[in-house]
Order: C-alpha cells, then structure tokens, then sequence
C-alpha cells in the first residue's frame, strides 16, 4: 500500500493590472499643439504617458512652460478597433483644457490670471503597414470648444512613416511627412509637416524636430513656418523610442 500526498503550497501568480505602461518626457524650445500650425512660442515641458489593457489605453498628455504655467492638458482614451498584420484602426476620444494667461484688474491693481478652456475631441486613425519600415495612413480629428475662442475643429492627415532607418550600427531615424487639411469655424488652411526622431539602439534619450509649413491658409498664425527641436527620454514598457506625436 502507498500513498501519495500532493501539496500545492505556490500562489497563483497575479496578474498586473496594466499590460503596459510607458511615457516620454520632452523639453523643447518651442512648444508645438497636435496642431502643428500653433504654438506656444515658448520653451515647454512635456509628459507623454500610455497606459494600456487589452486594446484600451488611457493616454494623458500634459504641457507646462518651462516656468510652470500649464499649457494643455488632453486625457486620451483610445481603442484599438482593428489590429491586423498590415491593418489597424484606431478611435478615440479625449477631453482636455488649455490654458492662456489674461490680465485682470483687481482693487485698481493688474493682476494676470490662468484661464482654462474646455474642448472636447474624437478621432479616427488608420493605418496600413507596407513593410517593417514603411507605413501609410491617416488621421482625423473633430474637435469642438465650450467657452471663448474656436468652436468647431476638423483636422484631416494623410500621412506616411519610415522608421528604424540605420544610419550605424546603433544610430537610427524616423520620418514621418504628412500633409493636412484644418478648418477653425469658417477659416481653412494647408500645411506640410515632417516629424523626425533621431536615436540610439537601446538608449532612452532621442531629438526630435518637428517643421511645419502653410501652403494655403486663411487661418492666422503665428508664423508660416514653424519648428522646434526636442530632447526626449523614455522611460517604462520596453524603452522603445516613440516617434514625437501630434497632441492638441
């Protein structure tokens, strides 16, 4: 007669909540939107963070000036709709706040005051892979506006990217040229833009440059050339390098 005893003294092993997580921190002379025909006209300050469960991501992007007024804050939720080999589809939407100082009289002395405005955005992103390299696709966002200043807001991308380029061995680059289409209530405009990364094989830091140029625009900017360059660092998930992205 034998006996057989089996003990199971091992815990299953928890899951962490979150699939992913990871972020980018960026300082830059020239603080640039999503709308990259404005700016802050400043040096910024730039979180970046992706949470991500399943195919849902929570993606708050926060933007101060470097002397620590707030610039925007945007709080994506974002789906993956459609996740093929070479076909994705992505939606989402976000609320967010941007933030401008006015003066103010108080008690006959001027003060300047931090002014939040409400927006609320949805967009929609495919995009179609060609190789591991090359991709093309599109971007469209509807935004509207609850308090002074722009109400209405259509920002249509079309746009292709080429990424892990080798300049060595362990230095790469992407480019993403793009051209759009936005409209501001009544007022429209075209525009090029190239964004371009340059970084190290499994090094956190990159630079970054974004250049934009009106074609044909009734909208006033700023300028009609506008760019900056950034220095970034990646931090959690794998360390992989993000491209510099679009953020309102």
């Amino acid at each position: 007669m034998s006996f057989t005893i089996c003990i199971n003294g091992q815990e299953q092993e928890k899951k962490p909540f979150l699939d992913d997580f990871r972020g980018t921190a960026s300082i830059t002379h020239n603080g640039i939107s999503l709308v990259p025909s404005f700016s802050l006209g400043d040096p910024a300050a730039i979180f970046d963070l992706k949470m991500t469960k399943g195919k849902f991501s929570f993606e708050p992007d926060m933007r101060f000036a470097l002397e620590g007024k707030p610039w925007s804050f945007l709080f994506w939720f974002r789906y993956k709709a459609v996740q093929k080999e070479r076909f994705s589809l992505r939606v989402g939407a976000h609320p967010a706040m941007n933030f401008r100082t006015v003066n103010i009289i108080r008690n006959g002395q001027t003060e300047d005051l931090i002014e939040a405005r409400r927006y609320l955005a949805a967009e929609i992103v495919p995009n179609y892979k060609i190789s591991d390299k090359v991709s093309v696709g599109a971007y469209y966002l509807r935004g509207k506006g609850f308090d002074d200043g722009v109400k209405q807001t259509n920002f249509l991308v079309l746009n292709s990217s080429f990424t892990n380029l080798f300049i060595s061995e362990t230095l790469y680059f992407n480019i993403s040229p793009q051209v759009y289409y936005l409209t501001l209530d009544d007022d429209e405009g075209y525009y090029a833009v190239a964004f371009i990364t340059l970084a190290k094989k499994g090094f956190p830091l990159s630079i970054s440059s974004i250049l934009n140029k009106a074609i044909d625009t009734e909208i006033v900017p700023e300028d009609d050339f506008i760019w900056n360059v950034s220095l970034n660092y990646a931090f959690g998930g794998n360390r992989k390098v993000r491209k510099p992205k679009m953020k309102l």
